[in-house]
C-alpha cells in the first residue's frame, strides 16, 4: 500500500450541479475562488475550476477564470486545474481555449459517452488535437477516466507520444452512462493502470464518501466537492466545499496517512510549479 501523502482535490462547482440542488452553490468568480480558498485552509492542494454565469449557467468566459486564477494563486499555492471539459455544447476551440492560462494541471475527458440526458463528445481526433495543446502548453492532463475503455485511448495516445508520464488518473465513477462507483469498479481500474501511476478516485452522489475512503486505503488520492456531490450525509446539505473537504482530511488521519501539502502534491505528480505568484505558507497537515 502506498502511503505516500494523500492529496485532495476540491471540484468547486462544476457545470452539472444546479443552484436548485444546492442554494449556495458557487457561481461567481469571487465565490468560486472564496470557496476554493476555503477548501486550501481545509486541507485541498488542487481546485478544479468550471466558471458559472451569476445566475448559475454553465459559461466558457475566459475573464471569469482570469479572475479566479487571480484571486486564488494571489493567497494561496494551490495548484489551479482547469477543466478543458466545458460543459456538454461547448465547441472544441472554447475547450482547449483553457489551456492559454499555461495551468500546472487541466483535465483532459479521455472519451465520449452518454452522459445523464446528454451524449459527451471527445473524438479521437480531438483527443489528439487536445493532448497537442497540453503539450504546446507544457500543461500536465488530469486524465478523467469514466469507464475502462478510456484508459486504453489515454494510453494509445501516449504510444503516439501526444501525453508523457508521470501519469494522473481520475476515476469518475457513478455518472449514469459510465462505470458505477462501487469497490469491485475502482479495484479493476487501478489493476488497469500502468505501473508508476498516480490516480484518484471520485464517487458521484452517494457514492462519494464510499470512494473516498476505498481510494485512501488502496493508496490513491481523493476528490470532493460540490460538483460531484452537495450532501454531507442522507438528507443534509453540505454546508460548504470546505466542510466536504475537512471530512476528507479526517478520513486520512484517521486511516494513517498524511493530507499533502501543495508542495507535496507538485512533487508526486510531477508539476512545473506554482501558477501566478503563490503565497508564501501552505495548508500543513
Amino acid at each position: 500500500m502506498n502511503l505516500d501523502p494523500c492529496i485532495i482535490s476540491v471540484a468547486i462547482t462544476g457545470s452539472g450541479t444546479t443552484r436548485e440542488q444546492h442554494p449556495d452553490l458557487p457561481c461567481t468568480p469571487e465565490q468560486i475562488a472564496t470557496s476554493a480558498i476555503e477548501a486550501w485552509n481545509a486541507g485541498a492542494s488542487i481546485a478544479h475550476i468550471h466558471v458559472r454565469e451569476a445566475n448559475g449557467t454553465p459559461v466558457h468566459n475566459m475573464d471569469y477564470y482570469g479572475e479566479i486564477v487571480e484571486r486564488v494563486s494571489g493567497v494561496t499555492d494551490m495548484v489551479l486545474n482547469l477543466t478543458t471539459g466545458g460543459a456538454i455544447g461547448m465547441s472544441e476551440a472554447q475547450r482547449i481555449e483553457t489551456l492559454g492560462f499555461e495551468p500546472e494541471l487541466a483535465s483532459l475527458d479521455a472519451g465520449s459517452m452518454n452522459f445523464g440526458e446528454g451524449v459527451f463528445i471527445n473524438s479521437p481526433d480531438f483527443l489528439r488535437e487536445l493532448a497537442r495543446g497540453f503539450l504546446q502548453y507544457n500543461v500536465r492532463p488530469e486524465l478523467e477516466i469514466f469507464d475502462e475503455g478510456m484508459i486504453g485511448n489515454c494510453l494509445r495516445l501516449a504510444d503516439e507520444g501526444l501525453i508523457e508520464p508521470p501519469f494522473w488518473w481520475q476515476f469518475v465513477l457513478g455518472v449514469r452512462g459510465g462505470a458505477p462507483a462501487t469497490p469491485k469498479t475502482l479495484l479493476h481500474l487501478v489493476e488497469c493502470l500502468p505501473v508508476g501511476s498516480q490516480w484518484s478516485a471520485i464517487g458521484l452522489g452517494r457514492g462519494q464518501l464510499q470512494m473516498n475512503t476505498m481510494a485512501i486505503l488502496l493508496g490513491g488520492h481523493v476528490r470532493t466537492g460540490m460538483e460531484d456531490n452537495v450532501f454531507y450525509r442522507r438528507g443534509e446539505l453540505a454546508t460548504s466545499n470546505a466542510q466536504l473537504v475537512e471530512r476528507c482530511a479526517h478520513l486520512i488521519r484517521e486511516l494513517g496517512r498524511e493530507v499533502a501539502t501543495p508542495a507535496d502534491a507538485r512533487m508526486t505528480l510531477g508539476l512545473k510549479g506554482a501558477l501566478g505568484n503563490p503565497a508564501a505558507g501552505s495548508f500543513s497537515s
